[in-house]
């Protein structure tokens, strides 16, 4: 009887172990495997970082076994891209048909969710961050225009950024232990930077409190930075001191202005109908500093912005107003990170599952922009004309083409069908008026 009620506990112990990483998705069909041709791309180009991560691998410790790094980036990317939604299928799938790189292996549903929970998210981590200059250098030596404000300031400022955090999704509380939750507990915070130029993501930071303000990540973000920049934010960054210290390395930033800000008018530059630009000061004490004050009329509105740069001719009104309406991608690609790829929901209450699932979700992000951009590389357009969502989701007609013998290349096939596809925006009308038009209107 002793023996019993000893190993009863076990058992619980075990199915909620394998529970533990069920996603919210088990009623959903698996997406078809994916096309040769779009594995082979995506071997090329993440497969070799994965080998080069395997001497730190070793360095923390870990033993080889059968799911290594290698197949555990597979097995994760490929997860997440075909939205598989529990570990059982996973393990099915696994031993049938292989991910990538991979070929079948053969493993238990409790191994393979031990791995998920326990294998250091920092590898996914190193591997994300080496795949990243490879993609800024395709970005870089593509031919398609760029929008006007950015392909303008560009040859004035080099990179140009924009940061902003974002709450991660609440986990369920039917996951492992966090069923006995008061309420849903929120999965971390993130930080992105992201070039506004290519779309992709320079650096990406990852706390486990939920609750984590902006501010602290301002120091990781100053790191992050070289002279030249121009930087964009918006008010949850407010820090008067941290203002003066961009200003000092060379940093030009440009944000939103509160609306109860205390300042100074040293001098007025501009005072039109639609645009105003004024010299101030603002902070106190050593943190005071010289900026400009900028006001665009946006319908009957009064948008205002400060800005670093004190030279009007090297950054004008129209396109401070015009730089930060494009801060918005950044919204965008949070957007497509959480409802399009998934990161709203969480396999594992760990911290450490989802980081895992976080930096995966990010590298398959990158690729996809990549792919996008490639696009419209093709097209001769910007990248801000097509639809990344329907880049991801052109993909499934790409593949059955390609086994129905339709279609040879995956480029080639999104750009000739980009308009039946719905890769294609709809021109949608502008909130602001156009950066050319507020500096002619300006006088500058």
């Amino acid at each position: 009887m002793a023996a019993s009620e000893n190993s009863q506990p076990k058992k619980r112990s075990t199915v909620r172990h394998t529970r533990a990483i069920q996603f919210d998705r088990t009623k959903r069909p698996n997406s078809m495997p994916l096309d040769p041709q779009v594995s082979e791309q995506l071997t090329q180009l993440i497969h070799p970082l994965t080998l080069g991560q395997v001497a730190h691998f070793h360095r923390l410790g870990l033993r080889e076994r059968l799911l290594t790094l290698p197949v555990m980036v597979a097995l994760v990317l490929t997860m997440i891209w075909r939205q598989i939604g529990s570990t059982c299928e996973l393990v099915r799938l696994l031993s049938q048909e292989g991910f990538l790189w991979c070929s079948p292996v053969q493993v238990t549903e409790q191994a393979l969710a031990k791995r998920l929970m326990t294998f250091p998210a920092e590898l996914f981590q190193r591997v994300l961050d080496d795949v990243l200059p490879s993609l800024h250098d395709r970005f870089a030596h593509r031919t398609r225009p760029l929008p006007p404000e950015i392909a303008w300031v560009r040859d004035r400022y080099e990179p140009i950024l924009a940061v902003d955090g974002s709450t991660l999704d609440a986990l369920l509380r039917k996951v492992g232990l966090l069923r006995e939750a008061v309420g849903p507990p929120l999965a971390g915070r993130m930080t992105a930077l992201l070039d506004l130029g290519s779309r992709l993501p320079r650096q990406i930071w990852f706390e486990e409190d939920p609750q984590a303000n902006d501010q602290r990540f301002w120091g990781r973000i100053q790191a992050a930075l070289v002279p030249g920049t121009l930087l964009l934010y918006d008010l949850g960054y407010t820090n008067f001191r941290v203002f003066r210290q961009l200003t000092e390395a060379g940093v030009t930033w440009v944000t939103r202005a509160k609306s109860n800000l205390a300042y100074t008018v040293e001098r007025s530059l501009v005072n039109r109908s639609q645009v105003r630009d004024e010299l101030v000061w603002i902070g106190s004490g050593a943190d005071r500093q010289l900026v400009r004050l900028v006001a665009v009329l946006v319908g009957t509105t009064w948008r205002r912005y400060l800005t670093s740069e004190g030279d009007p001719s090297r950054l004008p009104a129209g396109y401070v107003a015009a730089l930060y309406g494009q801060r918005w991608r950044i919204e965008e690609a949070y957007a497509l990170v959480k409802r399009l790829l998934g990161l709203a929901y969480f396999w594992t209450g760990s911290a450490n599952g989802v980081a895992l699932q976080m930096w995966a979700t990010w590298l398959l992000y990158a690729v996809l922009i990549d792919l996008t951009d490639a696009v419209a590389g093709q097209l001769g357009l910007p990248v801000s004309a097509l639809s990344v969502e329907m880049t991801y989701r052109g993909i499934y007609h790409f593949t059955v083409a390609h086994q129905q013998g339709r279609a040879a290349e995956l480029v080639a096939y999104l750009a000739e069908n980009a308009d039946w596809l719905g890769i294609l925006k709809r021109k949608r009308k502008r909130k602001t008026p156009p950066p050319d038009l507020l500096t002619n209107a300006a006088g500058a």
